[in-house]
């Protein structure tokens, strides 16, 4: 299948900060790329060099086969964005920002119209169109931002971590309308650092850390690339942390999870659920979870970065 999307070797650099750092990557054309990372990764900055809103340092990009950096103005007319802050204008009403998108692409008056109408129907906003956006919920900010970035019809879209901030109910709702789009044939590149997002919304994922793309498969793919099981032991005593990680190093290669927990990939499976019983009594640990299970896509991050997503958003924070 053709490519809709290709990054090569894309740099930036912001002082001595390497925010790109050879990122690589292709999206095929109506598949689905999860760009997968905590906050500071690299994933907004490839998002606006694709996008004609930032020009790297080096490297390629080309969307649809339009090159990024010589012919912007084309690819503005064929792409559709929506980044991680509702662009919508507070003081218009719902219709209004969807007119006034539509008339900044110069398409015909009637179908500004039309547009219009299809989308607040099928973003459930039909009964808020005339009212003010300032008076609209986060979810349904997110809802109106989306439809914007669809107006012109776009062929491929660029969603920059478009949960960010909602609630559950409000997130499981905007997935809803992106599995909807895809199902249309759009070809989309999402960011996020919602694991389950990733996991739920993509084809493939590549997972970016410190400006590089340290991995990229299926989800299925990456999960293999742990093994076939994971470990989780959880220390009863917080405070046993340290001594759990160095006992569990004695039969394989721990990583910290967010809430404390420690994770191996179970190369010899229930063999090392034994191990690690054994190593925790011997050491006088005591613990309140032992368990072998499938891997999570938290398990790639960890075992890829050393760390959980959670802990990598809030260092980067």
């Amino acid at each position: 299948m053709a490519a809709a999307v290709e990054v090569e070797d894309l740099v930036k650099t912001y002082g001595t900060t390497r925010a790109l750092d050879g990122v690589t990557l292709q999206v095929p054309q109506g598949g689905v790329l999860g760009l997968l990372g905590p906050n500071g990764a690299g994933k907004t900055t490839t998002v606006r060099v694709l996008t004609t809103l930032l020009r790297p340092d080096s490297g390629r990009a080309s969307v649809l086969g339009i090159d990024v950096l010589k012919d912007p103005d084309k690819l503005r007319r064929i792409i559709g964005v929506a980044g991680q802050y509702a662009a919508v204008d507070e003081l218009l009403t719902g219709r209004e920002n969807l007119v006034l998108v539509g008339k900044l692409y110069h398409l015909p008056k009637a179908e500004i119209t039309r547009r219009a109408d299809e989308l607040l129907e099928r973003f459930e906003l039909t009964a808020a169109a005339s009212r003010v956006v300032k008076g609209y919920s986060g979810g349904m900010r997110r809802r109106l931002d989306l439809a914007a970035s669809l107006v012109n019809r776009p062929q491929v879209l660029f969603l920059d971590e478009p949960t960010t901030g909602l609630d559950p109910r409000s997130r499981l709702r905007l997935w809803e309308v992106i599995e909807d789009l895809v199902r249309d044939g759009t070809t989309l590149l999402l960011t996020t650092q919602y694991l389950e997002e990733a996991d739920r919304l993509a084809d493939r994922i590549a997972v970016i850390d410190t400006g590089k793309v340290i991995a990229e498969g299926t989800s299925d793919e990456l999960k293999d690339r742990v093994g076939g099981s994971v470990v989780v032991v959880r220390p009863a005593n917080s405070a046993d942390g340290d001594r759990a990680f160095a006992a569990l190093s004695t039969v394989g290669e721990p990583v910290r999870g967010a809430s404390g927990d420690l994770t191996l990939p179970a190369t010899t499976g229930v063999t090392l659920v034994t191990e690690a019983a054994r190593v925790l009594e011997e050491a006088g640990i005591a613990i309140s979870e032992l368990a072998l299970r499938r891997p999570t896509l938290d398990d790639v991050f960890l075992t890829l970065t050393g760390h959980a997503a959670e802990q990598a958003e809030e260092q980067s924070a």
